[in-house]
């Protein structure tokens, strides 16, 4: 028989502050098949790492080759070898959850078809997402500054300002003239240009993101005007021209700027910390949290969500949400990554991170049926960690599901201003 707390975690809508989620259109149109919604996401390095090699599991998500019984085989003996990772977990979570297979099998993916043609029709995306996974609503990283209401779900997908491209220090020029009809000639009217992408999205904006960890370090140091005025005018000459000093020059001065307006519209900053995705590229001394002190202190006035627990720097990261009052720690693909850790880091934040500063849960997948399956796992991994809190006698039931209530949605409303961003974009479909 479920426990009070068990109960407690399967019920309450889940706020999932992380995902890259494809628009409705995509998924509908131009959406994953079969093999594609249950191997295309994090799965696909586990698979290579054990063997499968990158032809094979490109073939395996290659949706344009019909036979879905040979792309499988291909890989069927590294599946075996990664079926028990937090990613393989997933996987057979959604083919258990979506499509009713125990096993994962050729047989069982060819009589799976049908389901799959059924779960592609519009609306469905919403229905897994909101019904079947019980998500309180999404909050997702498309890859572009510009955000406004979505229509297949106003209260229910909200989307970041993406900073990325400005923190590399390679801001898109074009693009962002085009957006904000500011012609960037020089460092006054890139910062016009910046102000002008704000004013027009933060309104319908959930937070900004930056993921420039994957191709900078994330150590920044305060650039004046004086000292990045001529690596951008070098960079507005030619984009290609720049040292990698240089580019950490323009990207710590854009940062910064995205920051301050951040602060300026009352929206969170979002960084990704930790590990990659994909395989075979990780430069380790990008990636830790630690890297961040200086922006930490620079900005006491922003709210920084320090995503994926910084894994595998955990121990930074508890340092900087017991340290800083302005760091939030996302536990946004953790889950998936490696569970057991990310479990035994929850441990450590209960004891020693105020409870207001914990985010639960993201994806940070493409498809509805990862995002499922993730959540699920999430919900069942978190589950195991508060019991053995209460196993243990460090916390009542009682107390750990108040925490759970916190670290589910309560965080997420508060720092986000949620409840604000569902109002005004149910608003506004109204005087559509």
């Amino acid at each position: 028989m479920p426990t009070a707390l068990a109960d407690f975690i399967q019920t309450t809508p889940l706020c999932d502050s992380h995902e890259h989620l494809r628009s409705e259109k995509d998924y509908v149109e131009d959406g994953p098949d079969l093999l594609k919604h249950l191997f295309g996401n994090y799965v696909a390095a586990d698979l290579v790492v054990a063997g499968a090699g990158q032809a094979a599991v490109d073939r395996l998500l290659n949706p344009s080759d019909p036979d879905i019984r040979a792309r499988f085989t291909g890989v069927e003996r590294a599946w075996q070898s990664v079926r028990y990772t937090g990613y393989g977990e997933a996987v057979r979570i959604i083919a258990r959850e979506l499509y009713g297979l125990d096993e994962i099998t050729a047989d069982g993916l060819e009589a799976a078809l049908p389901l799959h043609a059924a779960l592609r029709q519009p609306g469905q995306r919403l229905h897994i997402l909101r019904e079947r996974a019980n998500l309180d609503h999404i909050q997702t990283d498309d890859f572009v500054r510009a955000c406004a209401v979505d229509p297949s779900g106003p209260d229910f997908f909200f989307y970041d300002i993406s900073w990325v491209s400005c923190a590399n220090g390679e801001p898109d020029i074009a693009a962002i003239t085009a957006e904000t009809g500011v012609a960037i000639r020089d460092l006054a009217t890139l910062r016009q240009a910046m102000e002008a992408v704000f004013a027009q999205n933060a309104a319908a904006a959930i937070a900004v993101k930056s993921q420039h960890a994957y191709n900078r370090t994330l150590r920044w140091q305060e650039r004046s005007d004086a000292e990045t005025a001529p690596v951008l005018a070098a960079y507005l000459r030619d984009p290609q021209s720049l040292s990698q000093e240089e580019r950490l020059c323009l990207g710590d001065w854009s940062l910064a700027r995205g920051v301050e307006l951040a602060i300026e519209y009352d929206l969170p900053f979002k960084i990704h910390t930790g590990y990659y995705a994909g395989h075979s590229r990780m430069p380790v001394d990008f990636i830790k949290p630690g890297n961040l002190c200086p922006l930490l202190a620079k900005y006491p006035e922003a709210r920084f969500v320090l995503m994926h627990i910084g894994y595998p720097y955990n121990d930074e990261m508890v340092a900087l949400a017991k340290h800083y009052p302005n760091v939030y720690v996302d536990f946004c693909w953790a889950w998936s990554i490696d569970p057991f850790s990310t479990g035994n880091f929850l441990r450590q934040c209960i004891h020693a991170v105020p409870s207001n500063k914990i985010f639960l849960f993201g994806g940070d997948t493409s498809w509805a049926g990862a995002a499922l399956a993730y959540a699920s796992q999430a919900r069942a991994w978190f589950t195991r960690t508060l019991q053995a809190e209460i196993d243990g006698r460090l916390l009542t039931e009682a107390e750990a599901i108040a925490l759970a209530g916190r670290y589910m949605r309560d965080n997420q409303y508060d720092c986000f201003r949620v409840a604000d961003k569902k109002r005004l974009a149910t608003s506004n479909q109204k005087t559509k």
